[in-house]
């Protein structure tokens, strides 16, 4: 009776890690059309006694301006060209930053911050950990580092409701995502780190001063040259 139950488990574990990678590969050209994170927020609204209506259209890789791809790289993942989805300098800095007591500090990649919105929940475990490993793993090894990017783009948080970067663009600006200035878009970077706080259509001290640094980086990381990088990812 236990053999029958452990092949039955491995049965189940087996046919849930295929549909794990196939979810992956039709993800690389289907566009999500609903994300974990986006499911999270509406059944936390409705426990909060109040409904969220969820706001996200998707725009295509060439409808997302250029300056906004670089602002995003340049807040949250400078080494996003050349690594498989795990910086393993930030991992290992940030692991001693919390060790000394330090304010708790993360060192995720764009494509693990995809690997959590698409399939995980918030919180932190070593289950959740695992599991945002794994699918970070396929999806790197699956997706051109152009389609990250894009289904990043049009799935980040960017206030209460607002999914993806049209919906910030028209919610902050009341523009179309392809018409964010240089500075609207650095601001829209800004936020990332906590995006139900800070507002990026009417940023405060610390916002506007770091939009300025993500400038700044955007410059030195070399601007729309930076993206030409990304398309090595096709080849593979």
């Amino acid at each position: 009776m236990l053999r029958a139950l452990l092949r039955r488990l491995t049965k189940l574990l087996l046919w849930l890690t295929a549909l794990s990678v196939l979810l992956v590969l039709v993800l690389r050209w289907v566009p999500p059309p609903v994300t974990a994170l986006m499911t999270e927020r509406k059944v936390e609204s409705w426990t909060g006694g109040e409904s969220i209506d969820l706001q996200r259209s998707w725009r295509p890789w060439k409808q997302l301006p250029d300056d906004l791809k670089m602002s995003v790289i340049a807040a949250e993942d400078q080494k996003f060209a050349d690594h498989w989805g795990f910086d393993i300098a930030a991992i290992r800095a940030a692991f001693e930053h919390n060790e000394r007591g330090g304010s708790l500090r993360g060192a995720s990649t764009l494509s693990q911050q995809v690997a959590k919105n698409l399939f995980l929940w918030s919180g932190r475990s070593w289950l959740r950990k695992g599991l945002e490993v794994w699918f970070t793993g396929w999806i790197e090894l699956l997706w051109p580092k152009q389609r990250i990017l894009e289904v990043y783009l049009n799935s980040v948080e960017w206030g209460s409701g607002i999914f993806g970067a049209e919906a910030a663009a028209q919610h902050h600006f009341g523009i179309g995502a392809p018409y964010l200035s240089v500075n609207q878009a650095s601001q829209l970077a800004a936020v990332l780190p906590n995006p139900r706080e800070w507002d990026a259509g009417q940023p405060g001290p610390h916002v506007r001063s770091r939009a300025a640094w993500i400038r700044k980086q955007v410059r030195q990381l070399g601007g729309s040259g930076y993206l030409n990088k990304l398309q090595a990812s096709e080849a593979r």
